[in-house]
C-alpha cells in the first residue's frame, strides 16, 4: 500500500528547519504485516526531543529514516500469529519493542530489551529488516520501530500497548514517550516516596510529564528548573511549588535552600551535561539523581568517587521510565482519568504532517511543550 510520510534523507541541517526543511512529505510504500506484526492507522504522532536529536545528529541513526516514535492509532490488519488484538482496537506505541525472552525481559526490565535495542540501532523491525520504500525504492529505515510521522505503520505486535477507546488519540499518544518516560523516571527509576522533594531539571514535554507524575507521587516538594522562562512559568501553572533558572550562579544554593540541604530526588531531562551537573549538585547526601537525557554518545560526566561513596549517592539512568509499558501505560491513563495526572496541560500545539519542519523549528526554539501531528 501507499503511504505519506515524513522522510529525514540528511542530518545537521541548518535552521531554521521551516527554510532547510530536514524532513520531506513523500507517498511511500509500506508492505503488509509479517508473521507478529501489525498495520496501524496512525491517528496522532507526538514531536518529541528525541526525533529531533537525530535531525541535529545528536542521536545518530542509520538513513534515510521515516521519524516520529511516539504515537497512538488503531489496528487496521494483523500478521500470522497475533491473536491478542484485532483491527479496530485502539493502540499505543512504545518505542522499544520487547522481545520477552532476553534477560531483562524475562527480570521484568523489558526497556534494555536486548534484541528491541539492536534493531533500533539498526532501524529495522523486531522480525528484522524494513517495510517502508520510496518512490524509488530505496529502503527506509524505522525509527525506534514505530516511524509514527506516516498516516499507516506497520511494526512489531511487542510495539504496541491496546487502550480503551474512551480516551482521544491526540492525548493517548503522550503516554508512549512523554509520560512513560517523565512519569516513570520519578515513579520507577527514582521510586518515589510519599513526602519526599523532587527536582526536575529541563521542563520539555518529558520533564513536565515527570512534574505532574512527582506531583502524583505525592512530592511534599516540586521544584522545576529550566534556562527558559516560559517554561519555568508553565511549570508553576502545573503545579510546581518553586522554580529556578539553573543557569543563575546561586541555584544550587536556592535549591538547598528551599529543601534544607538538597533534594531527595533530582531528575534531568535536558539531554546536556551542566545539567546533569546542576541535578547532581542539588542532590542532598544519600540522595538520587536520574538522568533520562540523551546527549551525543561522546559526551561525558566527571564524578567524584569519593562524594558518590561519603554521601552514599545514587546515580541512574533512566529509559523509557523504567517502564514495563503494558503494565504503566494503562495504570498512568487510570491516573489521568482520574485527575491525578493532567497530562493534557502538556499540549501546545495541533499541528499536520505538511507542517512538521514548522513544528520541529518551534521546539527547537523552545517555544513549544508537546506538539502533536494530528492524521485526524
Amino acid at each position: 500500500m501507499k503511504t505519506k510520510a515524513a522522510i529525514l534523507y540528511e542530518t545537521g541541517k541548518t535552521r531554521p528547519y521551516t527554510e532547510s526543511e530536514p524532513l520531506q512529505i513523500e507517498e511511500v510504500y509500506l508492505s503488509a504485516p509479517l508473521q507478529d506484526e501489525i498495520l496501524v492507522k496512525v491517528h496522532a504522532a507526538g514531536i518529541c526531543h528525541s526525533d529531533l536529536s537525530v535531525i541535529d545528529d545528536s542521536r545518530p541513526r542509520p538513513l534515510p529514516m521515516v521519524l516520529g516514535h511516539e504515537a497512538a492509532g488503531e489496528v487496521v490488519e494483523c500478521g500470522a500469529g497475533v491473536t491478542d488484538l484485532k483491527p479496530g482496537d485502539h493502540v499505543v506505541f512504545s518505542f522499544v519493542p520487547a522481545c520477552g525472552h532476553c534477560i531483562p525481559c524475562i527480570t521484568g526490565r523489558p526497556a534494555l530489551c536486548e534484541p528491541g535495542a539492536a534493531a533500533n540501532t539498526k532501524g529495522i523491525l523486531l522480525n528484522g529488516g524494513v517495510r517502508l520504500k520510496n518512490i524509488s525504492l530505496r529502503d527506509l529505515q524505522h525509527h525506534l520501530g514505530v516511524s509514527a510521522f506516516s498516516e499507516y505503520a506497520v511494526v512489531s505486535r511487542h510495539s504496541l500497548v491496546k487502550i480503551n477507546e474512551d480516551i482521544s488519540y491526540d492525548i493517548a499518544a503522550l503516554f508512549g514517550c512523554a509520560v512513560l518516560t517523565g512519569v516513570g523516571a520519578v515513579i520507577n527509576t527514582a521510586t518515589l516516596n510519599a513526602g519526599q522533594t523532587v527536582l526536575v531539571v529541563g521542563l520539555g514535554g518529558v520533564g513536565l510529564a515527570a512534574l505532574l507524575g512527582a506531583l502524583a507521587g505525592g512530592a511534599a516538594k516540586v521544584i522545576a528548573a529550566d534556562i527558559n522562562a516560559d517554561k519555568r512559568t508553565a511549570a508553576l501553572a502545573m503545579g510546581a511549588h518553586h522554580v529556578v533558572d539553573p543557569a543563575m550562579p546561586e541555584a544550587v544554593q536556592e535549591v538547598k535552600d528551599i529543601t534544607g540541604g538538597g533534594v531527595d530526588i533530582a531528575v534531568e531531562f535536558a539531554g546536556a551535561v551542566k545539567a546533569l551537573e546542576f541535578a547532581y549538585a542539588s542532590t542532598r547526601r544519600g540522595g538520587i539523581t536520574v538522568s533520562a537525557g540523551l546527549p551525543h554518545p561522546s559526551v561525558s560526566f566527571a564524578l567524584s568517587p569519593a562524594l558518590l561513596v561519603g554521601e552514599e549517592r545514587t546515580l541512574k539512568g533512566s529509559y523509557l521510565g523504567s517502564c514495563i509499558p503494558a503494565r504503566d501505560i494503562p495504570a498512568f491513563i487510570a491516573l489521568h482519568r482520574s485527575g491525578r495526572l493532567p497530562v493534557e496541560q502538556l499540549l501546545s500545539h495541533t499541528i499536520r504532517l505538511h507542517e512538521i519542519n514548522e513544528g520541529f523549528e518551534r521546539l527547537a526554539k523552545g517555544l513549544a511543550l508537546r506538539q502533536i501531528v494530528s492524521f485526524a
